[in-house]
């Protein structure tokens, strides 16, 4: 295991590349299982460890895979299948690698996928994706910790959400595209990273339509082809690089994102003192002396990103003021909170909601990433202690951000990855 050290207190400058979108990316690469003959190329690949580990998945599965690292993308061939399990080892390791099940169904009439691992966030349970396939016509049943799934073919079906859920709604537009008749998904999650994969799809044949609006209707089809598709920049990123140029009174030039994702983000930071100039794909921002206290509630999008309500729980920690943030997605994501006041913050939680009293500033000390956004949120707040900062387990950090630490350096960061 790695650890990053920080010695805070530089004020960040220059321009970051954005990369890929890991949320994107690993849903369409999922979608490459669809077709029965021919090879899917996929750009703007981002070198995380997640992206890793959902390739080892799909080469498991039989399928070919090649990596051209330099031009950050991947050929996929789904030809020859080999098997519709995805195994233990692998699923445990990541969430989002239950996106097999759907494509798998879909394609062979069976799936045999265990159940997922991941960050320990809450329950985040795959039940709304097994009742939509049940309302498609499959048969589930559980053993030994593995989700069976059979179906001649899946039929179209009314389904409805009660809350978004952002890997059901992929999930279930994966496998509609192949089913019988029409899928209608009710209170779909609104993502644009459930638009990529719409687009991805409908690049392949399939027939989606009102992705980026809460009800999507799939008209399945006989067959999907391969695929060239270059997935959408990473918001989630852009997000926290905005926040390190805030919390470290930087000035900072990101190329590549599309700014109308992250339109809730700029408010925030905003109101939180940062000077932002968002073009199509481009944002400059400059952080203030001192950043203003905010409020802020998390929601499925276009709400404000659980993803990012560590990073701007690292702001608050140092604004001039009380900031209240409450957290509605996800009910174990506070875990960051007892790292952050062991750096001197005075964060106190009731609930949903965590109060942040804002010092003038923080003092490093060892602290551990207990998932992959805290870690981030940990990050931030080194950049702006005093002193030197250890952030333990990293690795979550890997899953989830690209070269974290030289791209921080390139910045001005004092940063450097050791042994932990």
């Amino acid at each position: 295991m790695d650890k990053f050290v920080i010695t805070g207190g530089r004020r960040l400058s220059g321009r970051v590349e954005i990369a890929g979108s890991k949320n994107a990316v690993l849903p369409i690469l999922a979608a490459t299982l669809l077709p029965e003959k021919g090879e899917s190329i996929i750009h703007n690949l981002p070198d995380l460890r997640d992206v890793d580990i959902f390739m080892q998945v799909l080469e498991y599965l039989g399928a070919r895979v090649k990596r051209y690292p330099q031009d950050k993308t991947l050929a996929i061939n789904s030809e020859n299948l080999k098997g519709n399990e995805a195994p233990y080892h692998l699923v445990r390791k990541m969430r989002a690698s239950f996106l097999v099940f759907g494509p798998l169904l879909a394609r062979f009439g069976r799936a045999q996928v265990s159940l997922p691992g991941g960050c320990v966030l809450g329950q985040r349970s795959v039940n709304l994706h097994l009742l939509g396939f049940t309302l498609m016509g499959a048969k589930i049943s559980e053993e030994g910790g593995y989700v069976i799934a059979e179906a001649d073919r899946l039929s179209g079906s009314t389904i409805h959400f009660d809350r978004p859920t952002h890997t059901g709604t992929e999930n279930l537009m994966l496998a509609g595209s192949l089913a019988r008749g029409t899928t209608v998904l009710v209170n779909a999650a609104c993502d644009p990273e459930v638009v990529d994969l719409a687009n991805c799809l409908n690049r392949m044949g399939a027939n989606i339509s009102g992705a980026g609006t809460s009800q999507i209707t799939i008209t399945g089809v006989k067959r999907l082809q391969a695929v060239e598709y270059t997935p959408i920049p990473d918001r989630l990123e852009a997000g926290t690089y905005m926040m390190a140029a805030a919390v470290t009174g930087g000035r900072l030039e990101l190329d590549g994102p599309k700014s109308d994702h992250l339109g809730i983000v700029v408010d925030k930071l905003s109101t939180m003192g940062a000077e932002i100039q968002a073009e199509e794909k481009r944002i400059r921002i400059r952080g203030p002396s001192r950043l203003k206290p905010i409020k802020v509630t998390t929601y499925p999008y276009p709400g404000f990103p659980t993803d990012l309500q560590s990073s701007i729980m690292a702001l608050a920690t140092v604004a001039d003021g009380v900031s209240h943030i409450r957290e509605t997605v996800f009910e174990n994501r506070f875990t960051h909170v007892m790292e952050l006041n062991r750096l001197g913050a005075s964060v106190e939680v009731s609930g949903d909601e965590a109060t942040v009293n804002g010092v003038e500033r923080l003092k490093g000390a060892s602290v551990m990433a207990s998932d992959i956004r805290a870690g981030a949120g940990l990050v931030l707040a080194g950049l702006a202690a005093e002193g030197q900062t250890e952030v333990l387990r990293v690795y979550h950090i890997d899953r989830g951000y690209e070269h974290m630490e030289s791209k921080l350096a390139s910045l001005g960061a004092e940063i450097e990855r050791r042994p932990q």
